[in-house]
């Protein structure tokens, strides 16, 4: 049974039309603009393996920074319940996607690697323990296909 159901709507624009449209493989740019309503515009390509604008995020860099994002705020949320003051939180997630012969693909994995900064009396390990319930409740985790595991690293920050 459903409780709530959320819509989502974004508008993916073509911008590389270089003259004769798809004519050829080579004979187009990859280059895209994603926006939504009252959202700044992202400028997207695909990736440069596959003749992608480098400076441009491509939808596997997209797909990898909603893993993060998604499982960022849960975390920070529960340790907001909780009573854990998160002072700092960066993370370096990496994805493995594999491209098969006839060039389709997929994600195989993805790893997260938050480094988390608590507030000084804070609790490490109940710390470290939420993460494991931000991964059981992300929205975007549950939805793929592949396993998402999360290596964080968390310390006490030395100024509090």
């Amino acid at each position: 049974m459903v409780d709530k159901a959320h819509e989502y709507e974004v508008q993916v624009t073509w911008a590389g039309n270089n003259g004769t449209g798809t004519s050829s493989y080579r004979g187009y740019s990859r280059a895209h603009v994603i926006a939504a309503n009252g959202k700044t515009p992202i400028e997207g390509s695909s990736d440069p393996s596959f003749r992608g604008d480098p400076t441009r995020w491509n939808p596997e860099e997209l797909l990898l920074a909603s893993l993060s994002a998604c499982h960022k705020l849960w975390y920070l949320g529960l340790c907001a319940e909780a009573g854990i003051a998160v002072v700092a939180y960066e993370d370096n997630a990496q994805g493995t996607m594999v491209e098969e012969s006839n060039g389709a693909g997929q994600f195989t994995s993805v790893i997260l690697r938050p480094k988390v900064i608590l507030a000084s009396g804070s609790e490490i390990a109940k710390a470290q323990t939420l993460h494991k319930i931000a991964h059981e409740k992300c929205f975007i985790a549950r939805s793929v296909n592949f396993p998402v595991s999360h290596a964080p690293e968390i310390s006490i920050s030395p100024g509090a």
